[in-house]
């Protein structure tokens, strides 16, 4: 027998709340808005998407008079990363479709879109879904990252979904996926074959968000799992006194993390990689910056300190991207004489050798470590893997070199580095999230139960108290715009990147000096999951910023 953890069987009793459009279960009313445009490149989406482009933003509202429905089949698909909430989303869809008629039936496709192309599934029974609610994780039926976007997997989609009896496809995941779920949702009602496709937004790097979509579900999680760690180790520097701690956070494509989490935690350096790219900073000018703070601390006597930094921080120095541009383009034409070089160290001799001009320059300004990783660790398709990449180290030893050849730093510069990743995925969901997705759960019912079919599930209102949230769909195509990807024009849903007109980073702007210089340390503690309203309940604070600036 599987043993669980007393707040694991604490957690197994807590009744999510929900919107009070499903007081009464997912047989609602549907309030339609007016017809929708795109993010961007409105013709062009709407000429890729002529079945399903230009669908009204529908609200849910709780039934005026009773009603009674009919049985709903739904297939359920964990997609990309995990993401605390997702057995909630399951089971808010299992007890939406349950309330709408005792005969629906929800499976899950296993290990992700492959599942579906595969026609690997399992019923979720009741015994199943209650032995996951408010948990972390995705191992109630796993997840994956094959794509759903070649004609082939339609076509094998089509044909379990049929061979099963499932009449709506849930599809939870983040940016990608869901751009897959609307391509799919095409195919099918373009060709009239009666499978509706919804949408779920998951990310706990927090850039599947719009002016629809609030926060995508995880991500409150993950920042307080982070920022719990964060804050343990601002205690302990300001315990012992001699540590410069750099810390690596998730987030390759945006910053949401590291802004999140330096917001409540208040660490003395935070590098934010949007406002990088924005001010065409250098590498030389970053380590500056971080070594003048330390500097400055040192001459107060504080020899220690907190630095956050963004999984994909590398990305967006211009000069960095250019050489990883060009260290693909090289290593991809060199392939076979690089392939032939078994000494490490030869290896990135043969490189200095090829490179010349700034990216000569830049590869030699490196730190040996940093210089074999962008040789070595390489994805399938030839590119860089960013996100093995130890920036923390790398700053951490480009700035110890900085302070060593100033004259005005007398002080002592000790580092310890970390990154934090895999830690915040798969936490027991915080209360917000574990409501937030229970009630998209309910939201996907009540959906596939209105014949929707395209649509992300959204509720939105959610810093208010859950008798004021609102519950809905908007169309995917609203959200999407074309950009050039391996050289060809693909509809995406846009990535919500950090705004610096933003609340948020507006706020951390005004404080970061003082933080810089002081301790000013905010120590978060674990998640609470039971207690007053709030300390349980509360909400990021980058939610509670941009909702309270609109």
């Amino acid at each position: 027998m599987t043993r669980i953890s007393a707040l694991q069987s604490a957690r197994a009793s807590y009744k999510p709340k929900t919107p009070p459009a499903f007081t009464a279960g997912a047989l609602v009313d549907v309030i339609e808005g007016i017809p929708t445009t795109a993010a961007g490149d409105a013709e062009k989406i709407e000429k890729l998407f002529p079945a399903t482009y230009g669908n009204p933003e529908i609200i849910f509202q709780k039934s005026a008079q009773a009603k009674s429905g009919t049985p709903l089949n739904v297939g359920v698909i964990l997609s990309g990363g995990q993401a605390p909430g997702g057995h909630n989303v399951i089971a808010g869809i299992y007890d939406g479709v349950k309330s709408i008629h005792q005969g629906s039936k929800v499976f899950g496709f296993l290990k992700g879109p492959d599942g579906l192309i595969k026609n690997q599934l399992i019923e979720l029974t009741g015994d199943i879904i209650d032995a996951h609610r408010n948990t972390g994780g995705f191992d109630m039926i796993g997840s994956g990252r094959t794509k759903l976007e070649q004609e082939e997997h339609f076509i094998a989609a089509q044909k379990h979904c049929e061979a099963n009896g499932i009449s709506t496809l849930v599809i939870i995941g983040g940016d990608d996926s869901n751009t897959n779920a609307c391509l799919l949702a095409e195919y099918f009602k373009s060709r009239k074959i009666a499978i509706n496709v919804i949408g779920c937004p998951k990310t706990i790097d927090g850039d599947l968000k719009n002016s629809c979509i609030e926060t995508s579900f995880g991500f409150d999680t993950a920042c307080r799992v982070y920022s719990e760690l964060i804050g343990n180790i601002e205690r302990d520097a300001n315990s012992a006194k001699k540590y410069w701690h750099f810390i690596k956070l998730m987030g390759r494509s945006a910053s949401h993390i590291c802004l999140e989490c330096a917001l409540q935690t208040q660490p003395n350096i935070t590098i934010i990689s949007e406002e990088v790219a924005a001010k065409k900073m250098t590498l030389s000018q970053i380590v500056e910056y971080m070594a003048g703070i330390i500097a400055a601390r040192a001459a107060n006597g504080m020899n220690f300190g907190v630095a956050l930094i963004p999984e994909g921080l590398i990305e967006f120095i211009p000069e960095v991207k250019n050489l990883i541009s060009s260290l693909n383009d090289l290593l991809a034409r060199e392939a076979d004489a690089f392939q032939k070089i078994t000494d490490s160290n030869e290896k990135v001799d043969f490189v200095k050798g090829k490179l010349d001009g700034e990216n000569g320059k830049v590869f030699n300004s490196l730190p040996g470590g940093i210089q074999l990783q962008l040789c070595l660790d390489r994805d399938p398709h030839g590119n860089v893997q960013v996100s093995l990449i130890e920036t923390e180290k790398m700053l951490a030893e480009m700035v110890g070199k900085r302070l060593k050849s100033m004259d005005n730093f007398k002080g002592k510069f000790s580092t310890q580095t970390h990154f934090f990743g895999y830690e915040g995925r798969c936490a027991a969901p915080s209360n917000y999230d574990a409501d937030y997705c229970y009630s998209l759960g309910f939201t996907a019912a009540a959906l596939a139960n209105a014949g929707r079919t395209g649509y992300m599930a959204v509720v939105r209102n959610t810093i208010k108290p859950a008798s004021e949230w609102t519950a809905g769909g908007v169309p995917i195509t609203m959200m999407m715009n074309v950009e050039r990807r391996h050289g060809e024009d693909k509809p995406v849903i846009r990535k919500a990147l950090t705004e610096l007109d933003g609340a948020p980073f507006k706020f951390f702007s005004q404080n970061r000096e003082k933080w810089a210089i002081e301790t000013e340390y905010v120590y978060p503690g674990p998640i609470q999951y039971f207690g007053p309203s709030e300390v349980c309940d509360l909400v990021s604070k980058t939610l509670e910023l941009e909702q309270k600036s609109n």
